[in-house]
């Protein structure tokens, strides 16, 4: 079942035509991968689904993306309610200047929760689901800057979980981690599909063979095909989308 439908998504930074009538289907509890390219317009299809363009100047968007069969971009959309369900989470690790503990208690006191054994119960269960508890439960009080880089990583996506979003969206995820943290990521990606829809840029092929369920390949600002991972993967309809994982540009 689709949990985002885009249909005929056309994306305007000024002059530049970014995305070109996008059309896809993103399945619910399933990782999909998009790869393409530098400047294919991945991540800028990841930013309109919670509505990040909107913060940049000179944007023009056309076309429908539905979350849950509501177009996310009819005026009546409350953009609070949509980033709460569509988490992000960015390619270089971006802690708060704040501890561990108020790192993830952020959003949910931003929610207006003050009860602090609830608050504790949502931190705890964040970085549970992050699979960094047990590196930090001993030290919840300190600076979220003295983590390491796969850490600080994992503790935003314990930070985008804590306000119980929907969809979880993840921009290069491991781009700046070393293969160990790398790893530990892409573990934890396996294990949120079990309750979240992912979506994940990434340039690494061999990360998206290893995680992804489905598979969508842009170039250009187009989506040249999207389907199954292993179908994609393997054997591949297009012959750009056969030149681009055979290496031979990109």
């Amino acid at each position: 079942m689709s949990r985002i439908s885009i249909e005929n998504l056309n994306l305007y930074y000024g002059q530049k035509h970014a995305l070109r009538d996008v059309n896809l289907e993103i399945r619910d509890r399933a990782v999909t991968a998009l790869i393409g390219p530098s400047g294919c317009g991945k991540s800028s299809l990841l930013r309109c689904v919670n509505r990040m363009n909107d913060l940049v100047g000179k944007v023009r968007i056309e076309g429908r993306l539905f979350l849950d069969g509501e177009d996310v971009y009819d005026r009546r959309v409350d953009l609070t309610l949509l980033r709460r369900k569509v988490g992000m989470v960015f390619q270089q690790p971006t802690p708060f200047p704040m501890s561990i503990y108020d790192n993830v208690a952020y959003g949910p006191r931003l929610q207006g929760i003050r009860n602090r054994r609830r608050l504790d119960g949502i931190v705890e269960a964040a970085l549970a689901q992050a699979a960094v508890l047990e590196e930090v439960k001993d030290k919840l009080q300190a600076q979220a800057a003295g983590l390491s880089g796969g850490q600080q990583q994992r503790l935003c996506i314990a930070r985008a979980l804590a306000v119980e979003p929907e969809v979880l969206l993840m921009d290069e995820p491991t781009s700046a981690l070393d293969p160990v943290s790398t790893r530990k990521v892409e573990e934890l990606v396996k294990e949120l599909k079990r309750r979240y829809t992912v979506v994940i840029v990434t340039h690494n092929m061999q990360q998206a063979v290893r995680i992804a369920d489905e598979a969508a390949f842009f170039l250009s600002g187009e989506l040249v095909e999207a389907g199954s991972a292993k179908t994609l993967f393997k054997v591949p309809r297009d012959r750009r989308t056969a030149d681009y994982l055979a290496g031979r540009f990109g």
